[in-house]
């Protein structure tokens, strides 16, 4: 059995008096296997896990998704119930806020502004998006006072910001990414991805392709300015592919422990990003 919270002020009571460690996944609903391969990561590692839904306005830009993004809350509750049911003995809360106000009042004029990092791959396109995920994430932190938050590896420029925000905010909350979850095709797993038909979809799995060419590449000896090379003369066909700095997303340099390939690619009906980690050392084995 879980527990559902749907004001802010009943999180904050039940959080007021409970002292045992807490893991965070913070979602915006509609939910998949590579969420729940967050909140099973959460639920291993600590004996309460706080999984939020949530589809924030603030990081939707003009003209994109907000209103048609995918509301299934109910069929949300069932996919965590039965998660539950099979760590009987650790305990899970669902905040799924029942307005945007008890994340947002009405008076709430502040945002959390990562610079820099937020300025390439998606922050092009998309300027005010990650504004909008840091303020809505510093939010949660601030109600729900994880010890971990977990992300998925898919959006890892996502994830590279909300690292920068704790430390250079020193919040006491370790960011951590979890493995991205594909289809059985390899298409990265999304919500947006019922915005595809089957055809589509086919379609789409270009983008894994070409970063999966990029990897294997690199894996035969090409440096990454070769990959980055291969990724310029096909680059019309995506909205970026970028070979980069895993941690910093700047370019690679000698030191680079770990390397991101990354793209992103613009369908009819949805935007898609992709990407593949992979360490140094794997180049010589």
């Amino acid at each position: 059995m879980i527990t559902i919270f749907k004001k802010s002020s009943e999180l904050l009571h039940w959080r007021a008096s409970e002292e045992q460690s807490i893991g965070l996944v913070p979602t915006m609903g509609n939910l998949h296997s590579g969420h729940l391969s967050l909140l099973e990561a959460s639920v291993e590692k600590h004996p309460v896990s706080v999984i939020t839904i949530f589809v924030n306005p603030k990081q939707f830009g003009p003209n994109e998704d907000f209103e048609r993004y995918p509301r299934t809350l109910e069929d949300d509750i069932n996919l965590i119930e039965e998660l539950a049911q099979k760590k009987p003995q650790r305990k899970i809360i669902l905040f799924a806020p029942e307005s945007v106000e008890e994340i947002f009042p009405t008076d709430f004029q502040t945002s959390i502004i990562v610079t820099g990092v937020t300025n390439k791959l998606c922050g092009k396109t998309r300027p005010t998006h990650f504004q909008g995920v840091t303020t809505v994430v510093y939010r949660l932190f601030s109600l729900i006072n994880p010890h971990t938050a977990y992300f998925g590896q898919k959006d890892w420029q996502q994830v590279v910001v909300l690292k920068k925000m704790a430390t250079d905010l020193r919040l006491q909350v370790r960011v951590k990414s979890c493995p991205l979850v594909r289809s059985k095709s390899g298409l990265a797993l999304s919500s947006r991805n019922q915005y595809l038909s089957s055809e589509e979809k086919e379609e789409a799995l270009i983008l894994y392709r070409t970063l999966k060419t990029g990897l294997e590449r690199l894996q035969k000896g090409d440096s990454p300015e070769m990959i980055s090379q291969y990724f310029e003369t096909l680059k019309s066909g995506f909205e970026y592919l970028e070979i980069l700095d895993a941690e910093t997303l700047e370019e690679v340099h000698p030191q680079t422990q770990t390397i991101a390939l990354l793209g992103a690619l613009q369908m009819k009906r949805a935007r898609l990003i992709d990407n593949i980690l992979f360490t140094r050392k794997k180049l010589n084995d």
